[in-house]
């Protein structure tokens, strides 16, 4: 069988840990031809050099998501390497911080709107004109969260953040529908990631608080939330457009 995303040029932002990273390693598994965007140089070269050693292709192009210029420079990067952009991920997100919205200060706010939707937004709109501009179809698969799709006690920004996303995936689906340009969402659960180990550390929420929270009674696993990610990237979901899918084992069936 054939891949599914052979000799495809993927685009992944936040590609170095995490969900990213696992879907870095899937794409490239499934013959995807990837650009890792992400601000940490380090973690993101040993992903490249994980790829190539596994007989894949991967560049890197160490970009902020908030900055329309390294937007463009990792787009102009994926076209420039492989001679066009087929798909992309946007996947770079932080949590910020988790407190009541009288305790969370503004710096706190803007920092956590920034990355989580501002991020999301100008690499959907460049990603869309790259796309026009080769006049060929394309699929844009955005990260947002469960707490895109229900609220949680002190994520006033990470929840209006991620509530963002899926209004933007939503109308900038319906804007490209009949341009062959499909945009959905996927809304991870509780996945085991640095982002939830920090949560654990720092925020001084127990990991069993957050297995109980889960109905399959475990955290979601990386590779779970990238095979999803790998699909609507791919021609297998080629009817599909508009969607935020939920990845979370149960969570929000509650």
């Amino acid at each position: 069988m054939a891949n599914v995303l052979d000799k495809k040029s993927i685009l992944i932002t936040g590609g170095s840990t995490g969900i990213g990273k696992a879907t870095v390693l899937r794409c490239a598994e499934e013959g995807a031809l990837v650009t890792l965007a992400d601000i940490n140089t380090e973690e993101a070269e040993r992903v490249v050099a994980q790829v190539s050693d596994a007989g894949g292709s991967a560049v890197f192009c160490r970009a902020d998501v908030t900055q329309s210029g390294d937007v463009k420079q990792m787009i102009e990067m994926a076209t420039s390497t492989y001679g066009r952009l087929d798909g992309a991920f946007n996947n770079a997100g932080i949590e910020g911080a988790f407190t009541s919205i009288t305790k969370m200060t503004e710096v706190e706010y803007d920092r956590t709107v920034n990355v989580d939707m501002k991020g999301v937004w100008l690499c959907l709109k460049y990603q869309v004109e790259a796309f026009l501009k080769q006049g060929s179809p394309g699929s844009i698969v955005s990260t947002a969260s469960v707490a895109g799709l229900v609220g949680t006690r002190g994520g006033s920004a990470y929840c209006g953040a991620k509530h963002g996303v899926v209004g933007m995936t939503k109308s900038v689906a319906l804007e490209c529908a009949r341009k062959a340009i499909r945009v959905n969402a996927v809304c991870p659960g509780v996945i085991q990631t640095p982002m939830v180990d920090r949560m654990t550390t720092e925020a001084g929420i127990s990991a069993q608080a957050l297995v109980d929270q889960e109905p399959m009674e475990r955290l979601g696993l990386p590779q779970e939330i990238a095979e999803a990610v790998v699909w609507l990237l791919s021609d297998q979901s080629s009817f599909v457009t508009g969607v935020a899918m939920p990845v979370d084992g149960g969570y929000i069936a509650v």
